[in-house]
């Protein structure tokens, strides 16, 4: 039986295991932490194929140059002298073109159909309850201007064959009859789904301990060992691990520990902030994205977690509270009768998107390390994209032809 390492207990990790214990494989994860610290429980746990724009896209960079200069701002590049930063950001002005637009609109809409497949497959399964619901996301808006954005995307979306409807401000009061609106409309995102994510964990950590997977807590790799075109082990403080094949899904640390091996993989850690409150009146059924804010809100757990923002930096244990305030004051502008409190900054959860410069997530072999199969860069898309990624991988392992043309997300790109 061929041995597999995971390096990653995130939904990549996770879901890749998942998968490749289902294939017959003798998996073990090793992550840095406790599974409690992944990116991937504080997210909005939408499932979104209606974001087949990636991040590096026409206009992007003039927006982030004004949102610069608001303290409260959706996006922010903190100034420093980081080289990595520099690079990165050479390399998404490169990309943020409609050319390269039009070239991922396809791959990343299979991927995230695929996904979502996956995912409705796994909400059948014995013991795997995590509240997914298929009733679409709203995406909100209240000028001319975002209005004519969404339309433009929502056009683009069918024709792709993706459920997309243009709504009026009196037809999104009828989808959510207790909330009151000050909006002048939204699309809504009919072919998007919504989950609690911490409940999506939980389910995947029990049965891969219930079925043999050894998940090796509170262990850092500090180096990949190769030797002629692979990896032969690798090295944590406990010890050498080795394996015949191995995965990398450590999100924003990624580039650190390919390093090790002489690889560079180019992602830059964009720290967003989430925080719950309770909702007993159930107000919101459907997930709510406010496009001029780009804040997300979903119910889930009995509640509604509040979740946003995009800061381009090192990775830091910093709350900046004014980003925070920024979600906090854009909701009753969308929703008068929603008030959520200023959390205090301990009831605040934060993760680290792994951003690539293109937008597009990293899958697959690296040329250079034959038994590596990078499986990160998911962006602000992870959870929506992990079961994919995971079936994907497996079938790489397995050597079986993978379920879509994966070329554009290469790791060697």
């Amino acid at each position: 039986m061929s041995k597999v390492l995971i390096i990653g207990a995130g939904i990549m990790g996770l879901s890749t295991a998942y998968y490749l214990h289902k294939k017959g494989y003798e998996v073990t994860i090793i992550n840095k932490g406790e599974i409690r610290d992944s990116c991937s429980l504080g997210n909005a746990g939408m499932i979104v194929p209606s974001h087949f724009v990636p991040l590096a896209s026409p206009g992007m960079i003039t927006q982030g140059i004004r949102w610069m200069f608001d303290a409260k701002s959706p996006f922010y590049v903190r100034p420093s002298l980081n080289m990595d930063l520099l690079k990165w950001g050479i390399k998404f002005m490169r990309n943020a073109n409609q050319k390269q637009v039009s070239k991922a609109a396809v791959p990343l809409r299979d991927l995230s159909l695929l996904s979502k497949k996956l995912y409705e497959e796994l909400a059948t399964a014995e013991n795997f309850k995590f509240e997914m619901s298929n009733h679409g996301i709203l995406a909100f808006y209240k000028t001319e201007k975002a209005a004519e954005e969404e339309a433009h995307l929502a056009a683009k979306g069918n024709e792709l064959g993706l459920d997309m409807a243009l709504l009026d401000a009196a037809a999104c009061k009828a989808l959510q009859p207790k909330l009151d609106l000050d909006v002048l409309g939204a699309v809504h995102y009919r072919c998007d789904s919504h989950l609690y994510p911490g409940k999506l964990i939980a389910a995947l950590t029990r049965y891969l301990e219930k079925n043999g997977v050894e998940i090796r807590k509170g262990e850092e790799v500090q180096e990949l060992q190769k030797k002629g075109g692979k990896i032969i082990a690798v090295r944590t403080e406990k010890g050498l691990l080795e394996a015949d094949h191995y995965v990398l899904a450590t999100g924003s640390w990624s580039p650190a520990i390919a390093k090790t091996a002489g690889l560079d993989i180019s992602i830059m850690p964009g720290k967003g902030y989430s925080f719950m409150e309770p909702e007993i009146e159930e107000r919101m059924t459907i997930p709510a994205l406010l496009c001029e804010a780009r804040v997300a809100i979903t119910p889930m757990d009995g509640g509604l977690r509040f979740g946003g923002t995009m800061e381009l930096d090192k990775i830091n244990q910093r709350v900046d509270m004014k980003r925070v305030k920024g979600i906090v004051e854009s909701v009753p502008k969308y929703f008068p009768d929603l008030n959520p409190l200023l959390p205090k900054a301990e009831h605040i959860w934060f993760g680290f998107r792994p951003s690539s410069p293109d937008g597009l997530p990293y899958i697959g072999r690296t040329k250079k390390l034959t038994n590596l199969i990078v499986a990160t860069g998911h962006g602000m898309m992870g959870l929506s994209l992990g079961p994919a990624t995971g079936f994907l991988v497996s079938q790489l392992i397995a050597e079986q032809p993978p379920e879509m043309d994966i070329a554009i997300f290469s790791p060697d790109r």
